[in-house]
């Protein structure tokens, strides 16, 4: 079809034109039979979000995707792009990608007018059929309808009263294609008012021009809850005119968490060949972000961002190669102490409430890290603050209380970690009754036994900037000099 270059041999094929609608239901239909994935990387949507998104294509709707911050709703949108033909003829030269068989512009009407069947034509890659706008206040009804341009009609030479002075907006320009608007209520009341005629009855109005112009565009809008409230709404009429209202949600465990992490983290080569990540270790940096969707002290409304995860997996990575450089190692496992080095991208993703910032940024998330090292690790051993299950750490608790403490650099080396820990009556065996794959899985349990009990108050932690030390209680309260001969 490709090579088809004017009307007439267009013509002479069995193209037929057919809305972006019809295109879309009737290439879903072909892939649904097919049992292809159109949504390829989306995760945690297949019982959900993906049926609604289906059955709003197959009943050719416009669709509102409503949800929180980081819930792949832009990306749904993109996607939808592999439901179109590979390629459409167009008139050449149409800025409104006019159909060769049923122009709308009076630029494609004049010349298929003046030039009949050898009118020529292009083909348009369905790449190009995909138009976004981040809605802002700034936003005018010239932007997306159009308006009259004194500059074309100063140098067409012609009066204000003809249709070419008229300047195309985006939505004209995206004729037979998707567009979508992000952040819609953020568009100004007005603005949205513009919307109503193209979405009920496909045509436009510009300034005083009586214009007819039968557009075909599949909309798409995106949302967040909390903009009804606190910076926009969408107003009623136009929730109307939008047929599907999709709702979206984060993911509903920690392993669905865990495999949108992997997939949208950027981790160089490098980083994954030399770094080694345990699972437990991931388990707590995702539980991270369930346990702040919940927090007290952050705004629920606002929601918790999937990037959180994302960004602090990635600077999980970066810390442990950073300490690696440091240390001379030819590769490494993250540790605990690495965990201290995701908290930049913990404070940025957190809408705090009047608690919250009163408590500060930094303690949060210290708080937020501390509430899932808890999780995960009530999940894999016995709770130290059970009476029946206290005998489990006697030997561990016994060795603090001599007055012992841990110390464990940020930037030691694997050796000297190792040393650290062994060196704690108890921790190893206890470790090992969770059956790690390596040696260096069971150092990695035992710092997370020793940062469990920290956080359930079994054992003190301070955290400093260069180490994290471990100590009994009671040591501040009843220092050794207290019963000293002097």
């Amino acid at each position: 079809m490709k090579n088809i270059k004017t009307l007439g041999d267009l013509k002479k094929t069995n193209y037929t034109p057919k809305s972006i609608k019809e295109e879309l239901r009737s290439n879903l239909l072909v892939a649904l039979k097919n049992k292809t994935k159109i949504f390829d990387g989306i995760l945690g949507y297949d019982d959900t979000v993906i049926p609604d998104v289906e059955r709003a294509i197959l009943s050719q709707h416009n669709i509102l995707f409503l949800g929180l911050r980081g819930q792949a709703k832009t990306k749904m949108a993109r996607l939808m792009v592999n439901l179109l033909d590979d390629y459409i003829p167009v008139v050449k030269g149409s800025e409104l990608n006019d159909d060769p068989l049923q122009p709308i512009s009076n630029y494609a009407k004049n010349l298929i007018a003046e030039k009949g069947d050898d009118t020529p034509i292009g083909w348009m890659h369905k790449s190009e059929r995909y138009i976004e706008k981040l809605a802002t206040p700034d936003v005018s009804v010239a932007d997306l309808i159009g308006d009259v341009d004194p500059i074309k009609a100063a140098n067409l030479r012609l009066d204000y009263s003809d249709e070419k002075v008229i300047h195309f907006g985006l939505i004209p320009r995206a004729h037979r294609c998707i567009f979508v608007v992000n952040e819609l209520p953020d568009l100004q009341a007005r603005i949205q008012v513009s919307l109503f005629n193209i979405l009920q009855e496909g045509d436009i109005q510009i300034r005083g021009f009586k214009l007819r112009m039968d557009l075909d565009v599949n909309f798409i809008f995106t949302a967040n809850p909390e903009d009804y409230t606190n910076r926009g709404s969408i107003i009623t009429p136009l929730k109307d005119r939008i047929a599907s209202q999709i709702l979206t949600h984060y993911p509903g465990d920690r392993d669905s968490a865990k495999l949108i992490t992997k997939q949208e983290a950027n981790i160089s080569p490098s980083q994954a060949e030399k770094v080694q990540l345990f699972e437990i270790y991931h388990d707590i940096l995702e539980q991270i972000s369930i346990e702040a969707r919940d927090h007290m002290l952050i705004d629920e409304k606002s929601g918790v961002s999937v990037r959180l995860s994302i960004t602090a997996y990635e600077n999980l990575f970066s810390a442990a190669e950073r300490r690696m450089l440091i240390t001379d190692e030819e590769n490494t496992v993250i540790r605990m102490t690495d965990m201290w080095g995701i908290i930049p991208s913990i404070t940025g993703k957190l809408e705090l409430n009047y608690e919250g910032e009163l408590e500060g940024p930094y303690n949060v998330a210290i708080e937020l890290i501390d509430e899932a090292i808890k999780e995960v690790f009530v999940d894999l051993f016995s709770d130290p603050n059970d009476e029946e299950q206290r005998n489990v750490y006697a030997p561990i608790l016994a060795w603090f209380a001599d007055g012992h403490n841990l110390v464990l650099e940020n930037d030691s080396t694997q050796k000297a970690f190792q040393e650290s820990l062994e060196i704690i009556p108890g921790l190893k065996r206890l470790a090992k009754t969770v059956s790690p794959v390596s040696d260096r899985e069971t150092y990695a349990l035992m710092e997370l036994i020793v940062h469990g009990l920290a956080v359930m108050g079994s054992i003190e932690r301070n955290i400093y900037d260069h180490n994290i030390d471990f100590s009994d209680p009671l040591n501040d309260v009843f220092p050794e000099d207290l019963f000293s001969d002097n």
